[in-house]
């Protein structure tokens, strides 16, 4: 290898670190690093699959993929199977290889989807830090057949870096997510030691009034005063709720059935399979039966739900349904309210499902499913 030679691989590694170590926002991250690599290689196009412990594979970043892979929102690189992955996923796939047939590209061209570029090879390299892994680096050009040893060398380098990454990043989120939690307690315990107390005690003194005053006109404001501290301590009650998901300790169902009935429903509950939530999962669906169960008491007009729970083939399954006056929504249209359009995005932040159903006079059923 020439001193040349050399001084350009160094030159790559270091522009990428850079890169890798400025970067908070993963998605991100990897499409200027790919962005990069090809640039500083002379490589025309690039994918990188992220790829977790029960096999999901998610396209994370990509450029300049030919038409015949990026028609539809790239829909040909996001379903089925291929040599990579599936080496990766029986472990066979522990450094750079040349992968000599493409099944995405064979189909490309023997279905006719469109223009392939004269791509029709790709190196594929695994994404890992130590003993774990996160997903494959996948670059090509156009009539490239064959990568020397020196260019998959250099692609180890750069996917190893990656994965450095993509580990610090994970445990950046994490961390994060624990301080964010911790700041939620604090915050609902100041709540319910100062605010509610304080509620407590104006709703105390208005009761007070109401028993100590001989004017009608002045027992009437007491009361329209007690009535709005009570309503205010409901609400209070409610929001220390959500920010600290008290009985959680005890379940998820638990905990979504007594905030059910904080509320004032009448909860249905129906619970089938058991097993310990990843803590991340918990709190997603703990959040999206918050939202859910606020909803039927807002907006049904009624005063029951039905709550049912389901542990099945990997997935966990929430339905929470109320038989209120419903409203139209075919599936197809854009969510109508901001708070499904969280839960929406709470569930597939996860690579779960969303869907909802909801016809007037005929009630509304959110169902959410997330792999465990």
């Amino acid at each position: 290898m020439g001193e040349d030679t050399r001084y350009s691989e160094l030159k790559i590694l270091k522009e990428i670190a850079e890169l890798l170590n400025n970067g908070s926002d993963l998605k991100q991250v990897l499409t200027e690093v790919l962005k990069k690599l090809l640039n500083v290689t002379g490589l025309q196009t690039g994918w990188i699959f992220l790829i977790n412990n029960d096999g999901h594979y998610e396209m994370a970043a990509n450029k300049n993929l030919p038409e015949a892979l990026s028609f539809n929102g790239c829909e040909p690189m996001c379903s089925g199977e291929c040599w990579c992955i599936n080496r990766y996923l029986n472990g066979r796939l522990d450094k750079a290889t040349n992968i000599i047939e493409c099944k995405r590209l064979e189909d490309a061209i023997d279905l006719n989807w469109g223009e392939t570029n004269g791509l029709t090879h790709h190196a594929t390299v695994p994404l890992k830090a130590g003993d774990e892994k996160f997903g494959i680096l996948n670059v090509g050009s156009p009539q490239k057949r064959h990568f020397e040893i020196e260019e998959l060398t250099m692609l180890e380098s750069v996917a190893f870096q990656i994965g450095t990454a993509i580990k610090r990043i994970n445990l950046t989120q994490k961390e994060q997510e624990l301080a964010l939690t911790a700041e939620r307690n604090r915050l609902a315990r100041d709540l319910h030691d100062s605010v509610n107390q304080l509620l407590f005690s104006l709703s105390l003194t208005a009761r007070g009034g109401i028993e100590r005053s001989n004017d009608q006109e002045v027992k009437e404001t007491f009361a329209y005063i007690q009535d709005l501290a009570q309503e205010a301590l409901n609400e209070m009650r409610a929001l220390i709720w959500q920010l600290r998901p008290r009985g959680l300790e005890c379940g998820l169902v638990s905990a979504l059935k007594s905030y059910g009935e904080m509320l004032g429903l009448k909860m249905d509950i129906k619970v089938k399979g058991v097993i310990s939530l990843p803590g991340q999962v918990e709190e997603v669906l703990w959040r999206i039966g918050q939202e859910a169960l606020a909803n039927c008491k807002k907006h049904s007009g009624q005063n029951e739900a039905k709550l049912k729970f389901t542990i099945k083939e990997k997935e966990a399954f929430l339905e929470i349904q109320d038989e209120g006056c419903g409203f139209l929504y075919d599936g197809i249209k854009e969510l109508p309210s901001l708070g499904l359009k969280n839960m929406k995005n709470r569930t597939e932040a996860l690579n779960g499902r969303f869907i909802l159903k909801s016809e007037p006079d005929k009630g509304t059923e959110i169902k959410i499913v997330i792999p465990v």
